[in-house]
C-alpha cells in the first residue's frame, strides 16, 4: 500500500486529502470487483469529478483520457464508476466524508488513509451504462483558424466546419 502510494503522490506532486481519497477509492473498488491495472480499455471508470483523487484513479488502475477508459461527467460529486469491459460489471464508488470540525489537513488524510472503507465510501450499484469503447474519427479542418479538430466535435455554419473556439465568431459574421 506504501509503494502505491507514494507512485500516486509522485505522479500528482504531492500528498493531500483529495489524492488519498481516490486512492481509496480505487482500494474500495478492488475490494468490491476485484478490479485489476488496465493495459487497454479492459477497465473503465467514469469520473463526477476533476478533482486530485482522479490522479490517483490514473496510476492505480491505468484508466487514463488518452486511451479513453477515463470518462469526465461534469457533475462535481466526489464518485467513481468503475466497469470491466469483459463482464460488464461495474460499481459506483461514492465519498461520504466531510472534514470533522477542527481538523487539520494533514490529520484529515491520514484519517481517509486508515479509516475502514465502509465509514468513508458508500458502494452501489452503477447509476450509468457502460461506456461504448474510444473510437477513432476523423479531424477536418476548421474554416476559420485551419486547426484539425475532431470532425464530431466541430459545428457547421453556411456548411462550413468550425471548431468550438471559431464558432461563436462565424455566427457574427
Amino acid at each position: 500500500m506504501q509503494k502505491d502510494w507514494q507512485r500516486c503522490v509522485e505522479f500528482h506532486g504531492h500528498a493531500c486529502p483529495g489524492l488519498a481519497i481516490g486512492f481509496r477509492a480505487c482500494e474500495a473498488a478492488k475490494q468490491a470487483m476485484d478490479i485489476h491495472f488496465s493495459q487497454d480499455e479492459e477497465l473503465v471508470c467514469v469520473t463526477e469529478n476533476d478533482a486530485c483523487g482522479v490522479d490517483a484513479v490514473q496510476v492505480l488502475t491505468g484508466c487514463t483520457f488518452g486511451k479513453g477508459n477515463l470518462i469526465y461527467r461534469d457533475v462535481g460529486k466526489m464518485a467513481f464508476t468503475f466497469f470491466e469491459r469483459h463482464s460488464g460489471k461495474g460499481v459506483r464508488v461514492v465519498f461520504k466524508g466531510a472534514v470533522p470540525e477542527g481538523m487539520d489537513r494533514n490529520k484529515w488524510q491520514g484519517h481517509i488513509l486508515t479509516a475502514p472503507i465502509p465509514e468513508l465510501f458508500q458502494v452501489t450499484e452503477p447509476r450509468c451504462e457502460l461506456p461504448p469503447k474510444a473510437r477513432i474519427v476523423k479531424s477536418v479542418e476548421c474554416a476559420c483558424c485551419n486547426e484539425r479538430t475532431m470532425e464530431h466535435k466541430t459545428r457547421l455554419h453556411d456548411g462550413k466546419p468550425y471548431c468550438s473556439d471559431c464558432f461563436e465568431g462565424a455566427l457574427k459574421k
